[in-house]
């Protein structure tokens, strides 16, 4: 059995439903920045779509939509029993409101403007509240991936990491001992601004194995051929 302990998670699988195109972009781009993988629905029916072919961690939902209310989908998704959290965007201030976007089974509730940093921090607030709150750190062997500090540490020493870099190694120490093939790397990491066609996994892995498995160390990070990448210190090959 692999050498893992789980202690706890950061990175968020996030569904944003907004159909003002700036800021939907401004909102993924901040989020995607801060190591979150987004999916944009801009209308309800791309949300429920969205919503049947993945699972979510967290739904940040607007309440005017073009095709109907937020309000809706999240009564829909509660009459479902679908225990994603849901953070409630609208312009509407008024207490009626705040307590309509409540009572609908929204966890939490944020008036238009906002500051991004009350957003995150809300969405933190959402994951600890969350029944089957994911831990804060990984350990694989001598690799310690903490993801509450955004730190990485292998045999003791530091490794500095960049976002993308820090979003793709959490992932696989979480799989640890499984084999992940690109399908599932992409959807977890690169969400759907990910293009299929590109190498864009082999490159991020190769950086990653160059800071992780320095000479001297057992290598952690594996190439299984046509399958896809392993983080598994049992396992008996060289890097491929």
């Amino acid at each position: 059995m692999t050498a893992t302990t789980i202690e706890g998670a950061d990175q968020l699988r996030v569904l944003l439903v907004e159909d003002e195109h700036r800021l939907a972009e401004s909102l993924a781009r901040g989020l995607r920045e801060a190591a979150h993988a987004v999916d944009v629905a801009d209308t309800l029916a791309s949300a429920r779509q969205k919503l049947e072919l993945e699972r979510y961690d967290a739904v940040i939902l607007d309440v005017n939509l073009p095709d109907g209310s937020g309000f809706g989908l999240a009564a829909e998704l509660r009459k479902r029993a679908i225990p994603v959290p849901i953070l409630m965007l609208t312009a509407r201030d008024t207490v009626e409101d705040r307590v309509a976007g409540l009572d609908s089974g929204a966890d939490d509730y944020l008036v238009k403007p906002f500051a991004f940093e009350e957003l995150v921090a809300r969405l933190r607030a959402l994951q600890r509240r969350a029944p089957e709150s994911r831990p804060t750190r990984i350990t694989v062997a001598d690799l310690v991936v903490d993801p509450a500090a955004r730190t990485v540490t292998r045999a003791g020493r530091p490794v500095e990491m960049t976002t993308t870099e820090y979003a793709l190694l959490e992932y696989l120490a979480r799989q640890a001992g499984q084999v992940c093939g690109r399908a599932a790397i992409s959807g977890a990491v690169w969400d759907e601004n990910y293009d299929p066609f590109s190498n864009i996994i082999d490159v991020y892995v190769s950086r990653i194995r160059r800071k992780i498995d320095q000479p001297g160390l057992t290598p952690l990070i594996h190439t299984v051929r046509g399958a896809g990448y392993s983080l598994d210190p049992t396992r008996g090959i060289r890097p491929g």
